[in-house]
């Protein structure tokens, strides 16, 4: 008798040394980690917040509660019908995509002969495309104004930001090179004694182990591209149907500066592709980031 009624105790004991456990793991857990909870709270609880405002009425958006009494999916529809606003994303669009595609395409071969080749003033080409890289776009802003102004009238599009892509950008460069430094010169050497030219080593053999970087440049290139809001105003202030989604932003905003629940919302939808896109691309960008800095 003594034994069959033992069993019922030790049974009870067993769940609860597993949740005692279960919980000891759990803040074993969050003591490691809670400079990465930390860290994670601070980055997402200001979207959190946005997303929250951006489906309040338009009286409650301007009070201090945080929570909405009825979830106004509609203001986002508001915004997406806003005149304008489909012409802001198609132009931002062709930008950060002909800017990237251009960009890389033009980058890849300057690091490739920076990596690969052996000439005369390899250095000094290596030393002015570094120096690009420290000069800050606004001292150039008035001179490259005035040529594309006065010498194309190209102002009131984005032609002037656009066309500079296809000569390459400096950090794009840099960064492709220290990668191409990795790729072992056996492989090149192969690829000539089976007769390929070096255009053709570029696209068989050097394109195929590039890819995390060509990702990285790319991505940081698109989100430049997307971002940006000191070109657009310099050279399509002038014209509507030229404005990107980071100008047009700045005017919706001026437009509905007591609707906090649209301008929200608006930001969100600015926001959103950028988040997507590096979340699914974020192995390849982390891998590319990392790679690139393994040899000088």
């Amino acid at each position: 008798m003594a034994l069959a009624s033992s069993l019922p105790a030790r049974a009870a004991v067993r769940p609860a040394a597993a949740r005692i456990a279960r919980r000891r793991a759990a803040l074993h857990w969050l003591a490691v980690h809670s400079l990465a909870v930390a860290a994670a709270l601070f980055f997402v609880l200001p979207f959190v917040f946005v997303f929250l405002t951006s489906v309040m009425s338009d009286q409650q958006a301007l009070t201090s509660e945080l929570w909405p009494h009825q979830w106004r999916w509609g203001n986002y529809a508001k915004v997406w019908h806003t005149p304008g606003f489909l012409t802001w994303w198609r132009n931002t669009l062709v930008y950060a995509g002909a800017g990237t595609v251009l960009t890389v395409v033009s980058s890849l071969p300057v690091a490739y002969a920076l990596a690969k080749f052996r000439f005369r003033g390899r250095g000094l080409a290596l030393t002015a495309v570094i120096s690009m890289m420290m000069l800050p776009p606004q001292v150039t802003v008035i001179p490259m104004y005035l040529f594309w102004a006065k010498q194309l009238h190209l102002t009131g599009s984005l032609w002037p930001l656009v066309i500079p892509m296809l000569f390459g950008d400096a950090f794009s460069i840099f960064l492709l090179r220290q990668f191409l430094l990795t790729v072992p010169r056996e492989y090149l050497e192969a690829a000539r004694i089976d007769g390929c030219g070096e255009l053709r080593t570029l696209l068989r053999v050097v394109l195929p182990m590039a890819r995390p970087a060509i990702a990285a440049v790319a991505l940081f290139q698109f989100f430049y591209c997307w971002n940006d809001y000191f070109g657009p105003q310099i050279y399509a202030s002038e014209n509507e149907g030229a404005w990107t989604l980071s100008y047009g932003l700045e005017s919706f905003k001026g437009a509905h500066h007591t609707n906090w629940n649209l301008t929200m919302a608006a930001t969100l939808l600015v926001m959103a592709p950028v988040i997507v896109l590096f979340f699914f691309a974020q192995r390849a960008f982390i891998e590319g980031v990392t790679l690139t800095g393994v040899k000088g």
